[in-house]
C-alpha cells in the first residue's frame, strides 16, 4: 500500500477551506489538465456524507473512469473519500482540516493500492505515486487560491458596506 500525506496552508477560516474541498466544481477546475469530469451522483456543487460522485478523466493516455463515495464526515474538520469502483485495488483519501489565527492546515492523507501485483508495483513506484503527488497538489493550489479569493472578495464587500454604513450615519 501506497501513502501520500501532504500539508497546505491556506490563508482562510476551515469552512471555507473544508467546502471548497469537497466542492465538484472546484476539483474540475483543478484537474482540468486531465480533462476530469464528474460525470454521475453528484456532478456540481457539495458533494456530502453517503453520496458518491463518478469521475472520468484521461490519465496516462487513457480516459479512466473512478466512482467515489463520501463514507466520512466531521463539519469542517475531517472527511474521507473512498473508491467504489475504479482501477485502483483499494483507494482511500482522507481530509482533515484545522484553523489557527485565521490560516487551515489542510492535511491530505491519500493511502492506495494498485492491482496486478508487482507489474502493479513498479509502475506505481515508476509512474503512478509520482503522477498522484502533482495531482494533489495542483488541486491543493487551486484550493488554496479559491478559498484565499473568496475571503478577500469577502473581507472587501464587506468593507464597502461597512463603510458605506457608516457614511450613512455621518450624514
Amino acid at each position: 500500500m501506497t501513502t501520500i500525506t501532504l500539508k497546505t496552508k491556506i490563508k482562510a477560516p476551515k469552512q471555507i477551506v473544508f467546502d471548497a474541498s469537497r466542492n465538484i466544481d472546484v476539483h474540475q477546475q483543478s484537474a482540468s489538465k486531465s480533462n476530469e469530469k464528474a460525470i454521475t451522483g453528484v456532478t456540481s456543487g457539495l458533494i456530502n456524507l453517503n453520496e458518491t460522485v463518478t469521475w472520468r478523466g484521461k490519465h496516462f493516455g487513457f480516459y479512466l473512469t473512478h466512482k467515489s463515495r463520501i463514507t466520512a464526515m466531521s463539519f469542517y474538520n475531517y472527511f474521507v473519500d473512498q473508491m467504489e469502483e475504479g482501477k485502483f485495488k483499494s483507494f482511500r483519501h482522507e481530509h482533515f482540516f484545522e484553523e489557527t489565527n485565521g490560516i487551515t492546515s489542510m492535511t491530505d492523507k491519500l493511502q492506495y493500492e494498485t492491482p496486478f501485483g508487482i507489474f502493479g508495483k513498479l509502475f506505481d513506484v515508476l509512474f503512478l505515486k509520482k503522477h498522484m503527488i502533482t495531482f494533489l497538489l495542483e488541486r491543493n493550489k487551486v484550493l488554496k487560491e479559491v478559498s484565499e479569493i473568496y475571503i478577500h472578495k469577502y473581507k472587501i464587500i464587506n468593507h464597502q458596506k461597512i463603510g458605506t454604513l457608516s457614511t450613512q450615519k455621518e450624514v
